[in-house]
């Protein structure tokens, strides 16, 4: 490990240096592997689908990254009435004896992303597309009914 030289002086401080090459591993002396466990690689594609909902004066608008998967690896539904459910999975990629593998940060694995909708979703008209990886769901919004106003003429 390298330690921060001092400044008064020609000797080394006790201080490590936290910007040092030298990678510190406080749990190198225990039992378990500083792998992540399998579980966790299998449900990070959980973690990682990103959606984004914006709400324009027609419709709400779902948008979900899910590179490398086809529109029949992915699942939209809505449940107990205004929820809307986006799921689907990414396989492992097979792995073979003759294969090295250097590095694996591709997620795999199930995900699930829920969204309560509002009260002004017209929950019979839902609409999905796909197009390069990129989810798009198109809930329309119910019209805001304009109240009536009656103009009251003023006597006297």
């Amino acid at each position: 490990m390298s330690l921060i030289p001092s400044f008064f002086g020609s000797h080394r401080s006790n201080i490590l240096d936290p910007f040092s090459l030298d990678i510190w591993d406080p749990f190198k002396d225990f039992p378990f592997s500083s792998e992540p466990p399998q579980f966790a690689r299998e449900t990070s594609a959980l973690v990682n689908t990103r959606v984004d909902w914006k709400e324009t004066p027609e419709a709400h608008v779902f948008k979900a990254d899910l590179p490398g998967l086809n529109k029949e690896e992915v699942k939209v539904e809505v449940e107990d009435d205004r929820v809307l459910q986006i799921s689907g999975e990414r396989k492992v990629e097979k792995e073979e004896k003759k294969d090295t593998w250097h590095r694996v940060e591709r997620s795999s694995g199930k995900f699930l992303r829920r969204f309560r909708l509002p009260e002004n979703a017209k929950m019979d008209q839902i609409k999905a597309a796909m197009e390069n990886g990129v989810l798009t769901v198109t809930v329309p919004k119910v019209e805001a009914k304009k109240p009536d106003v009656k103009a009251i003429e003023i006597s006297g």
